[in-house]
């Protein structure tokens, strides 16, 4: 029977060790094997578990509710994204950065980057983008809790193995999304570091030394892929960040 190590698994699973961590500790959904060192080792079932569990936490089911229904003793589930979103709305009304700052370090433990960028962030930064001075000034809070937040992630995986790369927005206006990307890259094995502003053009060569994953944005154009096809065929270490963090080089 083939086990595997908690980075493995992070791997195969597409998620962050912390939030295995938590998922066992803090909610019981996981019952890892243990070396005589201590260190968790997981088999097939515990993998085909894990994608459950994150089937349902996509599908808007809170982690606190998943073991039960995992259980079979939970019957009527409505999606619960909606109902987050509701609630990070009222840290921010609230006006409290230090307490937005723990709300978001808190779920930032229970759910994959992946999850919450697509089910939460990105949802209700939509509806906070108008042109109201109330719900801007909102939006410009959240951005700032959020970079903050993913730049103390991408500093602590800087600490664990895994290959470098610099991540460029390239020609895509919004600043908060790039980290985002990131932040959702390092969960795939990265270490990142940002090029904090999007560049109107990308000029690879000034990067020689670096691998460079390039952000253009949920849908990049056919000139944008073109151009970077063209420099992967001249030697470049550049490839395309996909909408889930994911490129086509591995990490």
């Amino acid at each position: 029977m083939a086990l595997f190590t908690i980075g493995e698994v992070a791997v195969l699973c597409d998620i962050n060790p912390v939030t295995l961590r938590a998922w066992q500790r803090r909610y019981g959904l996981l019952k890892p094997q243990r070396t005589d060192g201590g260190h968790r080792l997981f088999d097939d079932a515990d993998i085909e578990r894990i994608r459950e569990i994150k089937h349902w936490i996509e599908n808007g089911v809170q982690v606190s509710k998943v073991k039960a229904l995992l259980n079979g003793e939970l019957q009527d589930l409505e999606s619960g994204w909606r109902e987050r979103q509701e609630l990070l709305l009222h840290h921010l009304q609230g006006g409290n950065p230090s307490r937005l700052r723990a709300w978001i370090a808190d779920i930032g433990r229970d759910y994959p980057a992946e999850t919450l960028v697509q089910q939460l962030y990105t949802p209700l930064r939509r509806r906070l983008q108008c042109q109201q001075v109330t719900l801007n000034t909102l939006l410009s809070l959240l951005d700032g809790a959020l970079i903050n937040y993913i730049a103390l992630c991408l500093a602590s995986a800087r600490k664990r193995s895994g290959k470098d790369a610099l991540l460029v927005g390239w020609d895509t206006p919004d600043t908060t999304r790039l980290w985002m990307a990131a932040w959702m890259a390092i969960q795939q094995g990265w270490r990142i570091d940002v090029l904090a502003h999007p560049l109107h053009q990308l000029r690879p060569e000034i990067f020689a030394q670096q691998t460079l994953l390039v952000w253009c944005g949920d849908t990049p154009t056919t000139h944008q892929l073109d151009q970077l096809e063209l420099w992967r065929c001249a030697g470049k270490q550049i490839f395309p960040l996909m909408s889930n963090g994911h490129s086509t080089e591995r990490a």
